[in-house]
């Protein structure tokens, strides 16, 4: 057997081979890194893959694909017991057997003290596909089977200081600690990555890879204990499958039917996608048989097209902090109705007449019945991306909206829309994401959704006219600068944040509220503020402990009835307000005050003239929140 990781070095060109051609379940592919050596530095010239090599007795040859432009594009590889040599682009290397595996990674895993990790599980402790045999599988077994070496750095435990009950975690506070205690987080690409075992998320999420904040993104993933916890062999085999599925997200896979996004579009596999045996797939939505027939017939590996990726994928596009999640993806179309549409669903995006330059977009959006009642799953929401968003922007190119934190959502909560839940409704904003900004320049946009449903339907919105006003005046033109910094729009998608590696942002929204008080834009700052000093904040130090901001119920009162007093906010989110300052109005002891907002809320919402329906819902929510305030109480 010839395959596996060679090395070699001609003058100041390093290269990094993968022969790929027996063995486990082979590709029959031949691909390589080349790197150039400067002194005491090496930095990455390009990649090249042979995606059909002729392989006779010694020698592997064919004509390579390129990441850079050279004027010999066939590849020769000759290779005798552990050395060998290679051509490639008009130089030769000695090369010299190095691994099995195609690709090492480092995993640098914390946890935070209460969260047992993960360690193995018999993949015959439960029935399984024929053909497919038990074996003891680790994290780092599963992805060796996948041709990478995952070594497991020593494992850190944080201590848990003044946390009290609450250990739910959200994306700022993910974000911070990734960036306060990964060892080897950096801006720079290189195989690292990091898991934090965290107790649960404040969504109920089991897992999420949330670096997506900056240039060098696919660094760190998280998985929530208290939602994947036990141990039974049914629970093991759960844990197994998060771990390894969020880690893939770090090798910029992308979920199983969102192939066609990817660098280049790949085809979609059964169903949608949803039929394919994966790790990147969601157990609940496998067709045909849901989560008994995934775990009937998934094999505990990777697709064939997802192990090319791994193992022959360009080192920027593989590599963590290498290129952005989903990065080089062919720059996508507006999404087309289908031929024909049997789904019974209709989904619809609202956005108010116009906004001011600088102004966070957040557009609606509601997914209804069209006839007959219709199940399917509730998340509508972009950040999970079973919705996803197009933008086509002013002049003429069209970009795919992605989420600065997505979240992969293991559970899917069925939701009946009939006559009496007619539609579901969310609010997203969609004005910053991974690319950064989307909306800097006055003019009209043209946005677009489209839904994946439970049962793997493509359910495709109308065009949603998006207008950006020009500024007008001296103080239009200083609140949208202050107002669309890259950190600003970190803020805004995270809800704020305590993070120092965000305090210039936090200083900007700041200077908007202190000196631009009465402009309309600067409700958009109380309430990143307001609802950041409402809630407790999460912070590693650098001594290794987790420590607790509390809430600050006086600057969240102060800044939240400012802004449910000025208004110009969409609904949802004026909603979440409400409940929100209600909540903190209870903190302060103010329990009459927190019932009389949720009142007030009520009566706001009346006055809108919501349909009875959506009132009904507005009504039950504000009883529910006055009921939970008093027994906190």
């Amino acid at each position: 057997m010839i395959s596996g990781l060679y090395q070699g070095q001609d003058g100041d060109s390093r290269l990094e081979l993968r022969v790929d051609v027996d063995g486990t379940r082979p590709t029959g592919r031949v691909s390589g890194d080349l790197f150039t050596v400067s002194g005491a530095t090496t930095g990455y010239t390009g990649s090249f893959v042979v995606h059909a090599p002729a392989v006779t007795a010694g020698a592997v040859e064919g004509r390579g694909a390129f990441t850079y432009e050279t004027g010999d594009q066939d590849v020769r590889v000759t290779i005798s017991g552990e050395s060998g040599t290679a051509q490639v682009a008009g130089r030769t290397y000695p090369i010299t057997f190095v691994s099995r595996h195609f690709r090492k990674v480092l995993l640098e895993q914390d946890s935070v003290a209460g969260a047992v990790p993960f360690v193995s599980y018999d993949t015959g402790s439960l029935p399984g596909p024929a053909g497919s045999p038990a074996r003891e599988l680790s994290v780092a077994a599963a992805w060796a089977e996948a041709g990478i070496e995952l070594t497991v750095a020593e494992p850190g435990v944080i201590p848990v200081d003044g946390a009290g009950a609450d250990l739910a975690w959200d994306d700022a506070e993910l974000h911070h600690a990734m960036t306060q205690q990964f060892s080897r987080f950096g801006d720079a690409a290189a195989w690292r990555v990091w898991l934090l075992v965290a107790s649960k998320h404040v969504g109920g999420y089991r897992g999420i890879m949330f670096d997506y904040g900056d240039a060098h993104q696919r660094q760190g993933a998280a998985v929530f204990h208290d939602a994947i916890k036990g141990d039974s062999p049914q629970a093991q085999r759960a844990m197994l499958r998060t771990y390894v599925h969020e880690l893939g997200h770090a090798f910029n896979l992308l979920h199983s039917w969102q192939k066609n996004l990817a660098t280049p579009p790949q085809p979609l596999g059964p169903s949608g996608g949803f039929g394919d045996l994966s790790w990147m797939n969601y157990v609940q939505n496998y067709q045909p048989g849901g989560e008994a027939g995934y775990w009937a017939a998934f094999p505990f590996q990777f697709t064939d097209s997802e192990l090319v990726h791994l193992r022959h994928g360009f080192y920027r596009d593989v590599v963590m902090g290498g290129g952005a999640f989903g990065s080089g993806a062919a720059e996508p179309a507006p999404f087309e109705q289908p031929v024909e549409d049997l789904s019974g669903l209709a989904l619809e995006l609202r956005a108010k007449e116009s906004f001011g330059f600088g102004e966070p977009v957040v557009v609606e959006l509601r997914l209804s019945c069209t006839g007959e009642p219709r199940t399917t799953h509730g998340h509508l929401h972009p950040d999970t991306e079973f919705t996803q968003v197009t933008i086509t922007q002013p002049g003429g190119r069209t970009v795919l909206y992605r989420p600065m934190m997505r979240h992969c959502v293991d559970s899917s909560p069925r939701i009946r829309l009939d006559a009496g839940n007619p539609a579901m409704y969310r609010s997203a904003y969609i004005g910053h994401g991974r690319d950064g900004h989307y909306f800097q320049q006055p003019g009209e946009y043209h946005v677009r959704a489209q839904y994946v449903a439970a049962d793997g339907s493509r359910v495709v919105s109308p065009p949603c006219l998006v207008r950006v006003r020009r500024p007008v005046g001296d103080d239009d033109h200083r609140v949208a600068e202050l107002m669309l910094g890259e950190e600003q729009g970190q803020l805004f998608s995270l809800l704020g944040s305590d993070s120092p590696a965000l305090r210039s942002g936090n200083l900007a929204l700041e200077e908007v509220i202190d000196r631009y008080g009465g402009h309309p834009l600067s409700v958009y700052a109380r309430l990143v503020k307001g609802l950041n000093a409402e809630r407790g904040f999460k912070a590693l130090t650098p001594g290794n402990r987790l420590r607790v901001r509390p809430p600050d119920a006086k600057q969240g009162v102060e800044q939240l009835a400012e802004v449910a007093r000025m208004g110009g906010i969409d609904n949802i989110t004026l909603n979440l307000v409400m409940r929100r300052l209600a909540r903190a109005e209870a903190r302060q002891g103010e329990l009459r005050k927190a019932h009389a907002v949720m009142d007030a809320m009520v009566a706001t919402f009346a006055a809108k003239g919501l349909n009875p329906i959506v009132m009904g819902q507005i009504r039950r929510q504000a009883e529910l929140t006055k009921s939970a305030l008093s027994a906190e109480a």
